[in-house]
């Protein structure tokens, strides 16, 4: 009797599904920005699905997400629990800081979403399009100053290739890097700046309200709903998209690297996931496995090669 219900509570046991792990995410940045807002987003759908039944973000803002990587590589190596979000800014931030801890110390695991730039002025600037812009440019580079985010980021790089494709000495551009959107966002009213480069959904807002004026996005093909050209068909061949990714810790075995996997690969997949990239202005640019590992490595290859032009990168 007593090896009939040790037997029955196995076979129970057996029968019951996987319970969820408990994930903690690092947002290698300040609250609010665009890393947090996506750990923040894999937190509400991981729990909303079912994926994982605890998860916790942590912020570790500094030097475009280095800090944190560093961090999160020493700390939590062989911790299949533990995930950090990143993406262009970060690799850029890797080359221009020089960091000892690169991705390669930890696990990428999938690209996630991406976002394209837009240029913008404010609305009472006497630059009304993108031309005009590039006149001024032309004419005294050092006399356009650019807003955006932390030196070597996405938004440095934007600034680098618009003025590369308009025949101005990238390294001539005077631009100045803002901690946070916010920071960017004040300078662009308040007319302390001539231009702001960033993503479109941290201006979407104030364009809408009349308070900036779009002249430009990064993207192939206009975006739905924005007023304005590609730079592409403004005559500047620059074509960029910020996109952002997850990774996991160091040091895991294949299985748990491929539990994590599919994880990641539960929520890409899921219906609320895919609200969340609506509701967000988010591209979804999903890319796991070896297809990202091998995209990552080109995208690590011309962002030094980009930087190199600016000169931010010997």
């Amino acid at each position: 009797m007593k090896h009939f219900f040790l037997a029955s509570f196995l076979a129970g046991a057996l029968a019951l599904p996987a319970v969820a792990a408990d994930y903690t995410i690092m947002a290698p940045a300040a609250p609010g920005g665009g890393w947090d807002q996506t750990a923040r987003s894999l937190q509400q759908v991981m729990q909303s699905e079912g994926i994982s039944g605890n998860v916790q973000v942590m912020n570790v803002p500094g030097a475009g997400g280095t800090i944190g990587l560093a961090q999160f590589a020493s700390q939590q190596k062989g911790n299949p629990n533990a995930l950090i979000v990143g993406g262009y800014v970060m690799v850029g931030a890797i080359l221009t800081n020089q960091s000892p801890v690169t991705l390669a110390d930890v696990t990428p695991i999938a690209r996630l979403t991406g976002e394209y730039e837009a240029v913008v002025v404010p609305a009472n600037s006497d630059i009304q399009n993108i031309g005009q812009l590039i006149e001024k440019l032309k004419a005294d580079p050092g006399s356009v100053s650019w807003a955006g985010g932390s030196a070597g980021g996405v938004d440095h790089i934007g600034a680098g290739l618009i003025a590369k494709a308009a025949g101005v000495d990238p390294t001539k551009i005077n631009y100045i890097a803002y901690s946070g959107g916010g920071e960017a966002l004040a300078a662009i009213l308040g007319g302390q700046v001539t231009v702001g480069i960033s993503s479109y959904g941290e201006f979407q807002a104030q364009v809408a309200a009349g308070t900036l004026r779009l002249l430009a996005v990064s993207s192939a093909e206009r975006i739905e709903g924005a007023d304005a050209p590609t730079l592409k068909e403004s005559g500047l061949d620059v074509v960029l998209q910020n996109w952002r990714m997850v990774a996991a810790a160091p040091g895991l075995t294949d299985e748990q690297k491929a539990a994590v996997a599919a994880d990641v690969e539960k929520l890409a997949k899921s219906a609320a996931w895919q609200e969340t990239l609506k509701t967000k202005n988010w591209q979804d640019t999903y890319l796991a496995g070896a297809a990202f590992d091998e995209q990552l490595a080109k995208d690590i290859a011309a962002t030094e090669a980009i930087l190199k032009d600016i000169g931010l990168v010997k």
